[in-house]
């Protein structure tokens, strides 16, 4: 039993490394250092600084007296999910363990991360004051990515939006109907960009439902769980996003298994998942995001 549970435990960095490799949000994951554990179990606490602006130099009197304020900005958790699934111990036996080892890494590359990064993506297209088209358009050939592409950036331009380290997430069509313009302009726009991220249609949505994993009243199933566009949501053409804007941190990562021998109940794996974090949008960086999506 110790043996077998060190082995799985030994699949952790395994699993994490297939959340970097599949995710695309992960690369504005925040600096951990940077926050600590709110008095709640579900909050962070994150600092932010304001300043004062110049003013006036007198030969006579000098400086004026400026005030800097750091203050504590507490943050709530804002998505926390799991699943626990069960893997009859005689199966995993007649598959060299491959059963239960395969269950993890699938269940985080094709349900995990696909969630967390729709969910992402649409809370920072749900933040209050971020950029974005005035009215939705679908984009049907590389000029008029392009004009939209241009619109953007000039938006953020005017906003000071820092030029260095803006990200582009964009569908693989769209992204392949500029490439295939192939021209200066289009070089020199897709240059624009720390980094260009191809998201998929199916993650890429201004709002998501995410399914609570039961029967619901109605007989609404929705025992599979997972997510799906709400409503009211629209498919997103892009999104840029500077670095530093969103509030992207992971409190609680824990995978766990139980052995067959701690299972009470049944004669079989137990593997378990559950991450909590925050995805936000700081409030005085708004200008750091700009959306741009279908009608």
């Amino acid at each position: 039993m110790a043996n077998s549970v060190t082995l799985f435990k030994q699949y952790v960095p395994i699993l994490d490394e297939v959340y970097r490799e599949a995710s695309r949000s992960a690369l504005l994951d925040g600096n951990p250092d940077l926050v600590r554990a709110g008095a709640n179990a579900n909050e962070l606490v994150i600092p932010k600084i304001s300043m004062d602006g110049l003013a006036d130099y007198s030969r006579a009197s000098g400086y004026v007296d400026g005030n800097v304020t750091l203050t504590n900005e507490t943050v709530v958790c804002n998505f926390d999910r799991g699943r626990m699934f069960t893997v009859d111990n005689m199966d995993n036996l007649e598959t060299a363990g491959i059963a239960f080892g395969r269950l993890a890494g699938e269940f985080i590359r094709t349900k995990v991360v696909p969630e967390l990064d729709a969910f992402r993506f649409a809370a920072y297209c749900s933040a209050p004051g971020i950029g974005r088209v005035s009215a939705g358009a679908t984009l049907s050939d590389g000029e008029s990515v392009m004009a939209a592409l241009r619109t953007a950036i000039n938006a953020m331009d005017d906003d000071e939006a820092p030029m260095e380290g803006r990200y582009l997430f964009i569908t693989p069509t769209l992204l392949g109907l500029v490439q295939d313009l192939d021209t200066t302009c289009s070089r020199e726009a897709l240059g624009r960009f720390e980094q260009i991220v191809q998201v998929p249609q199916t993650r890429f949505y201004t709002a998501i439902d995410q399914k609570s994993g039961r029967m619901e009243s109605g007989d609404v199933d929705e025992t599979a769980g997972g997510y799906a566009k709400a409503a009211d949501g629209k498919e997103i053409n892009f999104l840029i996003i500077h670095k530093d804007a969103p509030i992207q941190f992971t409190k609680h990562l824990a995978p766990k298994v139980i052995s067959p021998e701690l299972n009470q109940s049944a004669d079989a794996w137990k593997f378990g998942y559950r991450m909590v974090g925050v995805a936000d949008v700081y409030e005085n960086r708004v200008a750091g995001i700009y959306l741009h999506h279908k009608a």
